[in-house]
């Protein structure tokens, strides 16, 4: 049997998978990523050390499962979106990734939305004018770092980037391309004028992929420094969320992905392009389909800076998140009426405000650690709330709502998100999140499956019913956590 590789490029891991199709997973394997916030909004990390992470995992999965890497028959990759990453004319690269959560471009945003007609913008590049633009940030850098900006010779993303330390081929995958704001949706290209009127300098593009096409094989020099064969197929890559999403087997209208990684996102697929300001608009991995979704900036990542800030030296078992939703499920919904707004890195969808900042209100002596912990995992519950809100004034459905990626293991919190939407959660079992995906997009690419065989790897677990004596703390909640961000937004300078 054929052997395939998914490789997921995320905000706070790199993860790597090895299946046997059509559907034995045989091995997963992961290295942490640093993510770096230097100023107030920032978010940055090493693609060097995401390379690292894939020339370690690649070896681990082999040894592993004892099968050599001749087997490998195709590779895929996902990762997280829009990250920006610079190179100059020789390859090296020129600074930091600016990952999709960061903040810093608010009044590069505000200066766009003064020069570009939204609407129009919205309806020919499927995206609004917002934070999530790749030109934003390449203002941001030609005002900021002016020597950087003027050597930019490629602008691509996080798994672009891998696919070229596989194959030396540069491209960019088409989600990436539609979120970054450079495509026409109706045709799907490339547009210079959209690159213009942006501020993405044209001559760095490189040429456009979809996702299932063949975007290189594996280079001698990668195949040394990883461990690949040398000619092994490597597939044009995925949104980590939409491979996530494959992965789960959202395809149907009404099914909804809430994913909780490093960021937390929310999605569901559909038959026609439908523009919106406040969500984002992608491509389904499924030709033909579309994929409306919500992408916070924050979620675990919150999560591990709470830990690592606040729990230094405390004994919280084995697991610091374990012990601190035990603190948790002993303090009653809605936390005593603390409030968290989670905007820790500015927001992205729904309100796209760069400029909004995380908020712990209504603190007493009476709270405790345990408080703020739960009022923190409330407080992404009441923004998924929100997005819901907004599919459904879209004209959507959502109404069969399955979780994955590591922050499902909690059942905690998965319970509050439950009492919130006051819907069930279907968790799913062994899930292994977006280098699933990556790696059927691959096989799919090499004509070694087909879309719909994906079936057979999703795994339901246990169903997170509501409770129903929880609904009214939590339509109070939910209105005292919408009514503060207005509240806070009109008092800002």
């Amino acid at each position: 049997m054929s052997l395939v590789l998914g490789l997921d490029i995320g905000t706070t891991s790199t993860i790597g998978l090895l299946m046997e199709l059509p559907d034995r997973i045989l091995a997963v394997a992961s290295r942490p990523v640093s993510l770096s916030s230097p100023k107030a909004g920032w978010a940055e990390e090493d693609p060097s050390e995401w390379w690292s992470n894939v020339c370690a995992l690649v070896p681990e999965l082999l040894q592993t499962t004892g099968r050599p890497a001749s087997k490998i028959a195709a590779i895929g990759t996902s990762g997280m979106l829009p990250a920006v990453v610079l190179l100059d004319a020789d390859g090296a690269l020129l600074r930091p990734s600016i990952q999709q959560s960061d903040g810093r471009c608010g009044a590069e945003v505000t200066e766009m939305r003064a020069e570009i007609d939204a609407e129009a913008f919205l309806a020919r590049a499927g995206n609004g004018v917002n934070q999530q633009l790749v030109g934003a940030k390449l203002r941001w850098l030609a005002r900021h770092e002016p020597d950087i900006h003027a050597r930019i010779a490629t602008v691509f993303g996080s798994y672009d980037y891998i696919n070229w330390r596989l194959t030396g081929q540069r491209t960019v995958e088409q989600n990436w391309a539609l979120e970054a704001g450079l495509t026409e949706i109706v045709d799907g290209t490339l547009s210079r004028e959209l690159a213009d009127m942006t501020g993405v300098p044209w001559q760095a593009l490189p040429p456009r992929i979809e996702s299932h096409a063949l975007q290189g094989r594996v280079t001698a020099a990668a195949a040394a420094a990883t461990g690949l064969a040398e000619g092994t197929p490597v597939a044009g890559g995925a949104a980590d969320f939409i491979a996530s999403a494959l992965g789960a087997g959202v395809t149907r209208a009404g099914d909804v992905l809430l994913k909780f990684g490093g960021a937390v996102d929310v999605m569901t697929a559909t038959q026609e392009a439908a523009p919106d300001p406040r969500l984002y608009l992608d491509y389904h991995l499924i030709p033909g389909l579309f994929m409306p979704n919500g992408c916070m900036s924050t979620g675990g990542s919150v999560l591990n800076w709470f830990v690592r800030t606040f729990c230094e030296g405390r004994d919280l078992s084995a697991s610091p998140h374990a012990g601190l939703d035990t603190m948790a499920a002993s303090v009653p919904g809605g936390s005593d009426d603390l409030t968290v707004l989670p905007y820790f890195l500015g927001e992205k969808t729904p309100i796209h405000d760069p400029s909004a900042r995380g908020l712990i209100e209504g603190l007493t002596l009476s709270h405790g650690l345990g408080h703020i912990w739960r009022a923190v995992l409330e407080s992404y519950g009441y923004a998924l709330r929100h997005h819901v809100d907004v599919l459904r004034d879209m004209g959507h459905d959502p109404r069969r709502f399955l979780v994955s990626d590591g922050g499902s293991a909690s059942l905690v919190w998965m319970q509050i998100v439950a009492d919130i939407l006051d819907a069930p959660l279907q968790r799913l079992g062994d899930h292994p999140g977006s280098c699933l995906g990556a790696a059927w997009t691959a096989a799919v690419s090499c004509g070694l499956a087909d879309w719909d065989g994906i079936g057979s790897l999703v795994h339901e677990a246990d169903l997170v019913e509501p409770k129903p004596e929880n609904r009214a703390v939590y339509d109070a909640g939910y209105a005292r956590y919408h009514d503060l961000y207005v509240r806070l937004k009109d008092m800002r300078p």
